[in-house]
């Protein structure tokens, strides 16, 4: 009989093992390790690698995750793994995480610093008083007057790349992202020109920042993970999970 190398032998000792659970469970309930190692989907998945290190994103059309709500990051990664907010790069990414890793990611980022805008002029018309004769409502009364927002059901939207806020507000008037509860975005944007559109992505590009104000909703975002959505959503996943 021949002899079984060291390392095959070693191999077959340690797949014979039990799993250190507790080394399992801290992997998953880490926001960081999650962010930084892609968790279950490994690094090429690894949220750093198009968000940055803080979170900011790249400045032209990779969104800021940085100091967000956390209910909102959730609900976008639950929407993205069950596709009712499809993307070709997120989609995969969000169903390798389970709902209380798309929760501790989503409450690392919510925590980190929100990075600083440079001051600018006063916000568009269309931003701040809509447009009645045209049914169109006005931005600010959602998302505050600065883009600040006001909870996990309206978020911040200052300091977002203005290609990335153009490119959301054309998705929102094509129908392509329906991930709003009760339409309410449809139908904010079906009466924007895309010049007004523009404009409004210019201005929250360089929109002074502001931290939003406390609202129940945002407390209680951060407090439990959402309820979970089907198992056919999500990606595969590590034996015994």
């Amino acid at each position: 009989m021949r002899p079984i190398p060291f390392l095959l032998a070693v191999a077959i000792v340690a797949a014979c093992s039990p799993v250190d659970r507790r080394a399992t469970e801290t992997f998953s309930a880490s926001g960081e390790i999650i962010a930084m190692s892609g968790g279950d989907g490994g690094p090429a998945n690894a949220c750093f690698t198009c968000h940055g290190l803080d979170g900011a994103g790249d400045g032209v059309s990779v969104p800021r995750l940085a100091g967000l709500d956390a209910g909102y990051l959730q609900k976008q990664l639950a929407d993205y793994a069950l596709q009712t907010r499809s993307d070709p790069v997120m989609s995969p990414v969000a169903r390798w995480l389970d709902d209380e890793e798309q929760h501790a990611v989503a409450v690392w980022y919510a925590a980190m610093p929100d990075p600083a805008a440079a001051p600018t002029g006063p916000p568009p018309d269309i931003w701040r008083n809509g447009s009645p004769q045209r049914g169109v409502a006005a931005c600010a009364g959602c998302h505050g007057v600065g883009g600040e927002g006001s909870g996990a059901g309206n978020p911040a939207v200052h300091g977002q790349p203005a290609a990335y806020t153009l490119d959301q507000l054309r998705r929102w008037k094509r129908g392509e992202r329906r991930n709003d509860p009760l339409g309410v975005m449809a139908a904010a944007v079906a009466g924007l020109s895309d010049a007004e559109m523009r404009s409004i992505a210019v201005w929250l590009e360089t929109a002074p920042t502001a931290p939003p104000p406390a609202s129940d909703a945002a407390i209680a975002s951060a407090s439990g993970p959402v309820p979970a959505g089907p198992a056919a959503s999500r990606g595969p996943r590590r034996p015994g999970r």
